[in-house]
């Protein structure tokens, strides 16, 4: 991927990607810098800093800072996840000079005013009433916690009641403090404006950027710590709801491209998934069941996720526990693994025409690995995964014996 990296006076790297027949600029900070950076008592702080950046700064205030991108048709938006938070936002590239200085402003300068911190302490509250309402959501946050136990990547992302009610302006601003440092922020840039100028526009609104010194403390995530097991909890909902995962492969392991194949090739978004074949298609069982793989910086994520009429429920879980036997007791053929290949690689390339995506992409990527490979670089590793390998893999990842289930069942609420 061609691309333009620059590192600021304050240390603060920047990627511009430049795409011709666009007329939107995609651009954000992304920082190295999530849930489990929190201490038990800051649980679901770095989410409540992202509500709060839209809530004031030092010359804004709320109204202004929804008002600067919405009222010439862009978006504005921002997310946290377990190792990242991102501020970003879309306009027309004749608007880039005010995404870029109000995203610096949003970023840097918030104020976390009070009476801002209680109306937004309402909202989170609600909005984890709303993900609890929704068993589907609830499940996979809850799962976190099953399988990274006692571990800040456990953590719910939102938090909880009790830490949510307790937070006010200096709790956000020792986060920050402790957590911001120039290597751990990339601003990340798609559009079509020359190279220069987009260099200039950066250097005036970033280049001088209040940016802390903190010395973050990751806690490493020891694997010697897992224990697999089976979680049952009653709920009040009419479906049935399944977890069924482990821990997996880090960002930087060598396996990582093989295993974001084969899981797929099992459960990933095309019709034709193992999983979906062999019980949507084939029984009628579910509406939907997916695989996934989330890789963190020290450990990662595989989980299987799908909800079902409770009496149906192990019949359910045999058959995705069988799916995944059949990778264990043989390699895919050459045309089996052609196709895999194939589909992967298109599913890849069709993401990759989205902007907005690849933009954060670029960000993510130069954070977590240093670098961003090249599509062709990427197909290059997908194209080198063999039949060997995959068997592997599946031998290691999908051995029944170590994985955990959570299940969701209709019924009276546990009274924990």
């Amino acid at each position: 991927m061609e691309y333009d990296l620059i590192t600021l006076e304050n240390g603060i790297r920047v990627v511009y990607k430049q795409v011709a027949s666009t007329n939107l600029v995609h651009c954000g900070f992304i920082l190295d810098i999530g849930s489990r950076d929190e201490r038990p008592d800051q649980e679901g702080l770095a989410h409540f800093w992202e509500h709060m950046a839209f809530k004031g700064t030092e010359k804004r205030k709320a109204y202004h800072i929804l008002n600067r991108i919405d009222s010439v048709g862009g978006e504005l938006n921002a997310y946290t996840t377990k190792e990242k938070m991102c501020f970003y936002a879309s306009t027309l590239s004749s608007h880039i000079d005010k995404s870029i200085e109000l995203l610096t402003d949003i970023t840097f300068n918030s104020v976390f005013p009070e009476k801002q911190i209680e109306r937004e302490r309402k909202v989170i509250l609600e909005e984890m009433t709303m993900y609890k309402d929704n068993p589907e959501d609830a499940i996979q946050d809850e799962f976190d916690q099953v399988i990274f136990s006692g571990h800040p990547l456990g953590y719910n992302i939102l938090g909880t009641q009790k830490s949510v009610r307790s937070f006010h302006r200096n709790d956000f601003y020792r986060f920050i403090e402790q957590n911001m440092s120039p290597e751990r922020i990339v601003f990340s840039i798609v559009g079509n404006l020359p190279p220069k100028k987009m260099e200039g526009i950066v250097r005036k609104y970033i280049g001088s950027a209040p940016v802390q010194n903190g010395s973050p403390d990751r806690e490493a995530y020891d694997e010697k710590l897992y224990v697999a097991k089976t979680n049952i909890h009653k709920k009040p909902i009419s479906q049935a709801q399944c977890a069924i995962g482990k821990p997996a492969y880090p960002l930087k392991d060598e396996r990582r491209i093989a295993l974001m194949l084969l899981v797929n090739i099992l459960g990933g978004p095309g019709m034709n998934s193992r999983l979906n074949l062999g019980i949507r298609e084939k029984y009628g069982f579910v509406y939907s069941i997916d695989a996934h793989y989330t890789p963190y910086l020290d450990t990662g994520l595989f989980s299987i996720f799908f909800g079902t009429e409770h009496q149906q429920l192990y019949r359910c879980v045999d058959l995705a526990l069988k799916e995944l036997k059949k990778f264990k007791l043989k390699p895919l053929t050459n045309v089996q693994l052609h196709r895999a290949k194939e589909q992967f690689i298109g599913q890849l390339a069709m993401s990759e025409e989205n902007n907005a995506s690849l933009m954060l992409m670029m960000g993510r990527s130069l954070l977590d690995l240093g670098l961003i490979p090249t599509f062709e670089e990427v197909v290059a590793q997908i194209r080198a995964v063999d039949d060997m390998e995959l068997w592997n893999i599946a031998n290691d990842i999908f051995d029944e014996n170590s994985l955990s289930f959570l299940y969701y069942l209709p019924g009276q609420k546990n009274k924990s």
